[in-house]
């Protein structure tokens, strides 16, 4: 299955987080928090302004974001699990 996202949309795939902490312990998978980084797989061609004109978007296929805990909507498809949030929800690029 191929998503596209519409207007200001982009769909992000999680980066895995960590599975020990700084000391050497291992963190069971019932206590790990989501992971708000990520990377962009997919993004929509722009907002348009109510004038009419196109307004480019800021990320690109590639980048790792840093995005809201609670941002978007988690979706599937046959292998992997995504998140289809709006561009406004991404917080920074990590560059």
């Amino acid at each position: 299955m191929k998503l596209t996202p519409l207007h200001d949309r982009v769909l992000v795939k999680r980066l895995e987080s960590e599975e020990k902490t700084a000391g050497g312990l291992y963190i069971p998978d019932t206590a790990k928090e989501k992971p708000s980084k990520g990377e962009i797989i997919a993004v929509g061609p722009g907002k348009v302004s109510k004038d009419g004109k196109a307004i480019p978007m800021t990320v690109k296929v590639g980048d790792k974001v840093l995005f809201n805990k609670y941002a978007g909507s988690e979706v599937k498809d046959d292998v992997n699990d995504y998140i289809m949030m709006r561009e406004d929800d991404i917080l920074a690029i990590i560059g």
